[in-house]
């Protein structure tokens, strides 16, 4: 027989607190009363809970003061905090020292209902994570890594059991989901975290220049080269390489790069004289590399060559657990950098970055809380501060249905026609936002418009 989950409801209104246990109890939670802050504070030293409920205002010992000390006890119960309108500053302060969340008064039943299923969900993630802590070691070092869904801690469990070895790491992902730290990861916690971390795009840098970047040049192999140059490989010895947007480096390119990978010597541009070298590669890419292969646009060998462990980095809108914590993270951190003193997030808004599909990730959310924290006039983000692209935060993108033949089937390009052009509609036409969201190129993107007839 499963076990209850446990709440207590600290309340010193009886009529309150009796009509939540009622309906607490009609979902299935076992409930435990307090009818006030110093009867909750004793009663979580005697045992334990899944969450608490509690009042901001009581009479002996207010619902601010009882956090504190069962917090000093316990810091791990979630709390949610209970409150009038007129007291939402009380919440906010309630918030920093720790609470989970808070509601106003009069309850809404169905907002109370999703915050207790959070709330025991995060409780449940917190113990996830205290396990996965255990299985990592305290010597594992997550970084700037924010999270605890699901999602993200399978993730760190793959990357905690391939960052010690040397092997070669693909990381798949969308663009802004944080595949170059998580690279700066598994560099930290490898044997190579004395030597260097190398970051390089692939597709910043042209054809004719990215040899050089990667391999390095003698003096004089080109106009220009006015001296000798060490390139990526040869910066990256004794540590790690990170080659970024891999899928984006030409074909004449991906052969050299497999001789280097497979023998581990580079050859500098116009140089006769291999140089050994010893470099782990991470390489990212936010596209299919098979698909990529099957098209004859990847060759075959390098994908294998490259894809030993592969690590898949979830989209935001696949961890929207995470959202609240990150949101936060992001308001403290530019609040500091612009010496504004906000002190967080609308309910109302927080419930729409929770259900906003995020199509940019963490970076689209980094980017909209640094604007929202630079123009914000009040002490809480809300709609009008939280825009993205010049527009008000926009509800989770619903795409026109494609067109559909006699049997009723969509062509793959219809459905690729639609979501570019819903993309550019969303973006106020700034085709480099849109490709960036799409996660191409805008060369790419011109083509495709170009094929589609939507632009000379």
């Amino acid at each position: 027989m499963q076990t209850k989950n446990t709440i207590l409801v600290v309340d010193d209104d009886d009529g309150h607190r009796i009509m939540l246990k009622t309906l607490l109890s009609d979902w299935g939670y076992d409930i435990f009363e307090a009818d006030d802050g110093s009867t909750a504070i004793l009663m979580v030293e005697q045992r334990s809970y899944d969450m608490i409920l509690m009042d901001v205002r009581m009479m002996r010992v207010s619902g601010i003061e009882a956090l504190k000390k069962i917090y000093a006890y316990n810091p791990a119960i979630p709390i949610v905090i209970m409150t009038a309108y007129s007291s939402v500053e009380k919440a906010v302060e309630a918030l920093k020292m720790g609470a989970h969340d808070y509601l106003t008064k009069p309850l809404d039943f169905e907002r109370l209902k999703i915050t207790i299923e959070r709330s025991m969900e995060h409780s449940r993630l917190k113990e996830e994570n205290r396990r996965l802590k255990q299985t990592l070691g305290s010597s594992f070092d997550t970084r700037n890594i924010i999270g605890h869904s699901p999602a993200m801690l399978s993730l760190m469990e793959m990357v905690a059991q391939a960052a010690p070895s040397d092997a070669t790491v693909l990381l798949i992902g969308e663009s802004g989901t944080g595949k170059e730290l998580v690279a700066g990861i598994i560099h930290h916690n490898s044997s190579r975290n004395k030597g260097a971390f190398i970051k390089i795009n692939c597709a910043a840098i042209t054809e004719s220049l990215l040899e050089s970047e990667l391999f390095g040049h003698e003096k004089g192999a080109f106009t220009g080269a006015d001296r000798r140059k060490d390139g990526c490989f040869m910066l990256a010895d004794g540590g790690t390489l990170l080659l970024d947007e891999v899928s984006e480096m030409p074909l004449t390119m991906q052969a050299k790069l497999l001789r280097v990978l497979q023998e581990q010597e580079v050859l500098r541009v116009g140089g006769e004289k291999v140089i050994p070298i010893d470099v782990r590669v991470v390489a990212a890419t936010n596209k299919d590399l098979s698909q990529l292969v099957a098209a004859g646009e990847f060759r075959e060998d390098l994908y294998y060559r490259l894809n030993v462990v592969q690590l898949n980095i979830p989209p935001l809108r696949q961890r929207s657990e995470d959202i609240p914590l990150l949101g936060m993270h992001f308001l403290t951190m530019f609040a500091e950098k612009n010496d504004k003193d906000i002190k967080g997030f609308t309910p109302a808004v927080m419930d729409r970055m929770i259900n906003y599909n995020w199509p940019g990730n963490v970076r689209e959310l980094m980017n909209a809380v640094e604007r929202g924290v630079v123009l914000g006039r009040s002490d809480y983000l809300d709609d009008s501060d939280l825009s993205l692209n010049g527009s008000v935060l926009p509800q989770p993108a619903s795409f026109a249905p494609a067109a559909t033949d006699a049997q009723g089937s969509v062509s793959l390009e219809e459905v690729e026609k639609n979501t570019i052009l819903k993309t550019l509609e969303l973006t106020g036409g700034n085709k480099s936002e849109a490709a960036r969201q799409l996660g191409i190129t805008r060369k790419t993107l011109h083509k495709k418009l170009k094929k589609y007839g939507v632009m000379p």
